[in-house]
């Protein structure tokens, strides 16, 4: 990720105190997170198959042990961002990786500003009044890095290409 991260102290600031507030609960918040995800895009439903095993509804999905693992997951990765503000760099490899994963198993870039939209929204419901548009701001910023990262995994050929 680029040297020149473009958080201000203040923005890091606001995300880790907004962060420590939803991160207590990360299979309750992510679940929200998840929700809103398949409100917004019905149609990325199908992409999450456990076992060849093709969901039939939003909450069959939402409810499967398989699932609430996968919502986890994503919260750790939230979590390592938030956990890496100064630095995160040192996520790239990792994130990049994370783009090739999710490239593989059918996921569009265009849908990670669907995911975007769903976290605000998962924020604004859990903080509140506390989510203010400098937060707003703040997590907009932090998700967009974090997604040009894992765009990165798109963008470099397997080898031998």
């Amino acid at each position: 990720m680029e040297s020149g991260m473009p958080l201000s102290g203040g923005q890091r600031a606001l995300i880790r105190e907004s962060w420590q507030r939803v991160s207590g609960s990360p299979v309750q918040h992510g679940l929200v997170l998840f929700t809103r995800l398949f409100d917004l895009d019905p149609d990325l439903l199908p992409l999450f198959q456990y076992n060849c095993k093709q969901f039939a509804s939003p909450q069959e999905c939402l409810s499967s042990p398989e699932f609430l693992d996968h919502i986890r997951k994503v919260m750790l990765v939230i979590d390592a961002a938030v956990s890496h503000l100064e630095n995160l760099s040192c996520l790239e490899e990792y994130l990049c990786n994370l783009g090739k994963k999710h490239q593989a198993v059918g996921v569009k870039v265009d849908s990670f500003s669907t995911v975007g939209e769903s976290l605000l929204y998962m924020l604004e419901k859990c903080l509140g009044a506390a989510f203010s548009p400098e937060v707003r701001e703040a997590w907009s910023k932090l998700y967009n890095a974090v997604v040009k990262a894992m765009q990165r995994g798109w963008e470099t050929l397997p080898e031998g290409d």
